[in-house]
């Protein structure tokens, strides 16, 4: 599906886009895999990376990557960015839940009006798929972070209704933090642990999250590529766990306080609210939210075998079917790249 594809990720130097594109790299034969993000030292950090991964795997990934400096506000940079591209996976945006609140128009300029950009740009120079990345808090949001990406993910969802002739087709992969990426709270637990702390702090001991690896959201994202038809939401289906049975699994002798819950925080995670019941199938491995929009005739959309979920269905960790135990747990975290 990506061979011969040139493919563009926007905020690629972070953890997903280091992933993706080595994803790619090992599975593919792209023409191209093109870097666009804002900081030039991590550029050179992840060509210099890659140059070692390929020299170790017997081949030449430096000569598949691209490295664009830009910024998502700049739509021309954009615009001179997606020339010749295929497909395009936007993961950047600002994320820090604390930042965009106390800096709510940066969080807007980036999210909200850089998606505007992103979507012209790929409109204007016939990019084939854009796949943007979006979060669970962007579902009822409670802070600002989620307010932007839920705008955003509704423009992406709308662009569908004017791509006209050129046939650019934008879809949404939503899901949670990524287990033991930076700013969650593995790497924070694991930090304090280190660090001799004899207890560990715990908001609020009925706070219930969704485990997602990096390879699974990686995997979610190009099922969105291959299957994506315009305007849809996928989600993966994934255990949740208790953040109690987390400490415990790292730390079994350390005692738990309670903290508080934090401004902007939620208790659960949700993934689908009520309200798109109506239009969300379900498959093996994971959901889909159809656009509930008049230009979307889902009689005519390839459902791909999906089964519609009951009105008023809810996915949210606090009610999942699947749990983790602290022993699985235990076993995953040991197991893990945590990231600081």
């Amino acid at each position: 599906m990506l061979n011969d594809k040139t493919i563009l990720v926007t905020g690629g130097t972070g953890s997903f886009g280091n992933e993706f594109a080595q994803y790619v790299l090992e599975n593919y034969e792209p023409r191209k895999v093109v870097i666009y993000s804002r900081d030039e030292y991590k550029q050179f950090v992840m060509r210099n990376k890659f140059v070692e991964l390929g020299r170790a795997a017997g081949k030449d990934y430096d000569s598949k990557l691209r490295f664009f400096i830009g910024d998502m506000r700049d739509g021309a940079r954009l615009r001179r960015a997606l020339g010749d591209v295929d497909y395009v996976v936007h993961a950047a945006a600002l994320k820090q839940v604390p930042a965009c609140e106390y800096n709510p128009m940066e969080a807007i300029k980036t999210n909200v009006d850089g998606a505007m950009n992103l979507i012209d740009a790929a409109l204007d120079t016939g990019v084939e798929k854009v796949v943007a990345l979006s979060t669970d808090k962007a579902v009822n949001p409670v802070n600002l972070y989620g307010g932007t990406k839920l705008v955003s993910d509704k423009l992406f969802v709308a662009a569908n209704a004017y791509r006209g002739q050129c046939g650019t087709t934008f879809s949404v992969v939503r899901y949670g933090n990524v287990a033991g990426s930076r700013g969650s709270v593995i790497p924070f637990f694991d930090k304090l642990i280190r660090e001799g702390a004899t207890e560990l702090p715990i908001t609020d001991f009925r706070m219930t999250r969704f485990w997602i690896s990096l390879n699974e959201g990686i995997q979610l994202v190009v099922k969105a590529l291959a299957e994506a038809t315009g305007g849809e939401t996928f989600i993966s289906k994934i255990p949740s766990f208790r953040v109690t049975d987390l400490a415990t699994a790292m730390a079994p002798g350390l005692k738990q306080v309670e903290v508080g819950i934090r401004e902007g925080e939620k208790l659960h995670e949700c993934m689908v609210p009520a309200a798109d019941s109506l239009t969300t199938y379900e498959y093996e491995r994971n959901y889909v939210v159809y656009p509930h929009m008049e230009w979307c005739d889902l009689s005519k959309v390839d459902l791909h075998g999906g089964k519609k979920v009951e009105p008023g269905f809810v996915y949210d960790s606090g009610t999942n079917t699947e749990w983790l135990t602290v022993e699985q747990l235990r076993g995953l975290v040991s197991k893990m790249d945590i990231h600081y």
